[in-house]
């Protein structure tokens, strides 16, 4: 009895032939979620910054932009070999910006997400 408690029993197990299938099987659900997350959250990730990457190139004159530290101003000089744009962020004051702080660009031409179309008189 005693010689119980310490042997375990031996179970039957399936035979191993046929196995390739069902490892290709259980690898699915890794490749599934690695693909969901690819195209849910890298991609357009990577989208974005390459867009931001194509706005910063083309920063010109009067474009308003946004810093990493949330500072909003007008640029006012920018050369594309320089990694400085000079950015006017309140009237007769321009300070020196790194191009790589600027997050978001918003081009003279857009309009602001919060201005109504004012009405016609």
């Amino acid at each position: 009895m005693m010689s119980d408690f310490f042997i375990s029993t031996a179970y039957a197990q399936t035979a191993g032939g046929g196995g390739g299938l069902s490892s290709i099987m259980s690898f699915l659900p890794f490749v599934a979620v690695f693909a969901i997350m690819y195209f849910l959250l890298i991609r357009p990730q990577q989208q974005r910054q390459k867009q931001l990457r194509n706005e910063l190139k083309s920063l010109r004159r009067g474009d308003r932009i946004v810093t990493a530290g949330g500072v909003v101003g007008v640029v006012q000089k920018s050369r594309d070999d320089a990694a400085e744009v000079e950015v006017e962020i309140a009237p007769n004051v321009r300070v020196l910006v790194m191009r790589d702080t600027i997050s978001t660009v918003l081009t003279s031409t857009a309009k602001p997400a919060n201005d109504a179309a004012l009405p016609k008189k």
